[in-house]
């Protein structure tokens, strides 16, 4: 079997487009996702009884079911209660809300670990619950627990693939159709395989410079 990657590669607007909408759609769920994940946990460790209960339920939902599933019931299920949205908003939405289940209880074993001395001490100086959380609490779980926050991250830019099976227009999307213009099928793959691996280690990497510089100091 020979390879030609002359070919794939010579439709390289279509594969630039497919790996900036991929970045774009990581570069908006991952911030927005994580926050919500944060906020989930803060309300599944210090909530009212009923929010705890919703959060957990969420959490549940999206922990124990596809990613794919949740995507077409986002983009195929909601228009039939009048919600329609296009291909790439579901799929931006998608990844947010399986992010944010995921980091909620990444973060929720960072704050739990927490010393109840730090928080005594905290009370001492007079600080309200909302400081306490944002400047004792928050920045040395978030730094106990990130490397597995930015793998979970990773995971979600990886599962962004499945989106392409409702049209967003993202570089698996980009594969498949190159592959059934070309019938080079190997060879596309091969390229989406390097690029997804090109993103995951530039992603990483990335995150890990900037959590200790501006998520949660050194």
């Amino acid at each position: 079997m020979s390879l030609d990657f002359l070919v794939v590669l010579a439709q390289w607007p279509m594969l630039l487009k497919g790996l900036a909408l991929t970045v774009l759609l990581t570069a908006i769920a991952a911030p927005v996702g994580s926050g919500l994940g944060i906020a989930c946990a803060w309300a599944r460790l210090h909530g009212p009884a009923w929010l705890r209960v919703v959060v957990g339920s969420y959490v549940e939902l999206i922990r124990n079911t596809p990613f794919i599933i949740q995507l077409f019931f986002i983009f195929f299920g909601l228009p039939a209660l009048g919600v329609k949205l296009s291909a790439e908003t579901a799929s931006i939405l998608a990844m947010v809300l399986n992010l944010g289940a995921y980091a909620c209880e990444i973060v929720r074993a960072g704050i739990e670990s927490t010393s109840p001395g730090q928080i005594e001490a905290a009370k001492s100086l007079a600080l309200n619950r909302w400081q306490i959380f944002t400047r004792v609490v928050l920045p040395p779980s978030l730094a106990r627990v990130w490397p597995a926050l930015v793998s979970q991250i990773i995971i979600v830019m990886l599962g962004s693939a499945v989106c392409g099976q409702i049209s967003t227009e993202e570089i698996s999307y980009a594969a498949n159709l190159i592959s059934s213009r070309t019938f080079r099928s190997m060879e596309s793959y091969i390229v989406v395989t390097i690029a997804y691996l090109g993103l995951a280690v530039l992603l990483r990497q990335a995150l890990n410079w900037a959590g200790p510089r501006f998520i949660f100091g050194r």
